[in-house]
């Protein structure tokens, strides 16, 4: 790898998305593959172990969600960029990834030309939005990002927050137990804590909870 190659990393569940831009990077003479990852947790190692430039993520990942893997990435990992790629334009999951670090976000309808350029802007560390996106109030978050409130979400842990995405898909305690190899009562801990902490009551606040803040979708 020479000087000016960008490593990029894929996250995205679909195989088929995945060969689709791996494909797309292996045309440009500038990039340069680091790896692949199908869900969230071996995205996050996917980093640790090759540090890319930049992290191209999908939101709808099993394990660990999207929003999570980014808030993860760029907290740990400063030489990574992370560039979400979604077919979700609401302005919550736009909010939310840059939120949580993002520097770009793309939507999936994108063509490669664009999807290219969004890789070397955020490499170059500069902000990217789809032109959709770019409307009077996401532009003036990115000037102005200091002025959001404190998040109630904030106050979760890594482990409650991928609780709580399975259990908003519908996962009972035993089948989370199962996925992130923890005993059932352990997930039920986890589960009690952060609902606590969100002060919700049921399964269906759960839910709502989760696709107001773009954890799951609508």
């Amino acid at each position: 790898m020479n000087s000016g190659t960008i490593k990029v990393a894929l996250a995205d569940d679909h195989r088929i998305v995945r060969q689709g831009l791996r494909l797309v990077l292996e045309q440009a003479l500038d990039f340069e593959l680091a790896g692949e990852a199908a869900d969230g947790l071996a995205a996050v190692d996917l980093v640790r172990e090759h540090n890319p430039h930049v992290l191209v993520v999908d939101l709808m990942l099993p394990r660990l969600h999207g929003l999570e893997v980014v808030k993860q990435v760029t907290r740990e990992f400063k030489n990574t960029k992370a560039l979400v790629l979604s077919m979700y334009s609401d302005e919550p999951f736009v909010m939310e990834a840059l939120r949580n670090g993002a520097s770009g976000y793309l939507l999936k309808d994108c063509d490669s030309e664009e999807f290219l350029k969004a890789i070397r802007a955020v490499h170059a560390g500069k902000k990217y939005l789809s032109e959709v996106l770019a409307d009077r109030a996401l532009t003036g978050y990115l000037e102005h990002p200091g002025k959001s409130q404190l998040d109630v979400y904030d106050t979760l842990t890594n482990r409650e927050r991928t609780v709580l995405q399975l259990a908003a898909e519908g996962l009972s305690s035993t089948k989370i137990a199962a996925k992130l190899f923890i005993s059932p009562r352990t997930a039920e801990t986890h589960r009690a804590n952060l609902m606590r902490k969100l002060a919700l009551s049921s399964q269906t606040d759960l839910v709502r909870f989760a696709i107001r803040k773009g954890i799951i979708p609508a």
